[in-house]
């Protein structure tokens, strides 16, 4: 049977921009990675052969490993404090069920909605008021705000597929509300929290626009280290710590893709063995 014509031309047209999307999203990061390897001391590719003095500096440099001490210090703090208020305010707006919590779960998406650095400028103001300007605990309540949304999506999605009847019969068997929630929701959720968390983390430790304008000296995340380098001059260390970026969040990535699909083969396992 003949195509239409009109139909191959559609396919061959989203498929080409789609290659291309993905082309323009891949390439600078598969660049990064013979630049990395350089044997220069500039940013540029490899001469005269491979080398791994930039990734040594990154060990050796004070500089490098206070600063990405730092960030991971912060975005930890920051992704087990959104963890939890995100996951509470979910299941709140899910037991409530009403226009009130609809319009909580709305607000609590404006930190995506609004530009960052509008937010960043905000906080700058209000933080001198409270005097935590260039403090972690400035820094991680900031990085709070900006990640508490992504739990709510990832948690509020989890519960969209919860079994109401669950909760039911373990109220009827006369578990409080409490246990309710910590022996029967919490462990249906969990697959929404682990991937709010790696979102919040992830955000948390990439994130340069607030920590530019509310901090200085005193906290110095490596997202704002590697901007000063590129301001100071082209170290090419950011191109290795950028390398190794990019393969800590593919093995994060791959792992939680694996776990999700071990959830699923367990299910189905369940599943099929309740049948039998």
């Amino acid at each position: 049977m003949k195509k239409d014509p009109r139909v191959v031309f559609g396919r061959c047209v989203v498929y080409g921009l789609a290659w291309t999307v993905l082309a323009f999203l891949v390439l600078p990061m598969i660049i990064v990675v013979p630049v990395s390897f350089t044997d220069q001391y500039y940013l540029s590719l490899p001469k005269e052969g491979l080398s791994l003095q930039h990734y040594a500096a990154f060990f050796e440099k004070e500089i490098w490993l206070a600063a990405t001490l730092d960030s991971v210090i912060v975005a930890t703090c920051s992704t087990v404090a959104a963890l939890v208020l995100g996951t509470l305010c979910a299941i709140g707006c899910w037991r409530l069920a009403s226009n009130a919590a609809e319009s909580v779960r709305t607000f609590m998406l404006t930190p995506i909605i609004v530009p960052t650095i509008v937010q960043a400028l905000a906080m700058y103001r209000f933080w001198i008021d409270l005097g935590i300007m260039d403090t972690y605990f400035g820094l991680i309540l900031a990085h709070t705000l900006i990640a508490i949304p992504y739990v709510v999506i990832t948690v509020s999605a989890s519960l969209a597929n919860f079994d109401v009847r669950l909760e039911q019969a373990s109220r009827n068997l006369g578990a409080s509300t409490s246990q309710t929630i910590r022996w029967v929701i919490l462990p249906s959720i969990v697959p929404g929290m682990l991937s709010g968390a790696l979102f919040a983390f992830t955000i948390s430790f990439d994130e340069i626009v607030v920590a530019l304008f509310i901090t200085s000296r005193n906290v110095y995340t490596l997202p704002k280290r590697i901007w000063d380098g590129i301001q100071d001059h082209l170290d090419p260390t950011i191109a290795s710590i950028a390398t190794m970026l990019i393969v800590i969040t593919l093995a994060l990535l791959l792992t939680e893709l694996w776990a999700r699909q071990r959830r699923r083969a367990r299910l189905t396992e369940r599943i099929e063995g309740g049948e039998a």
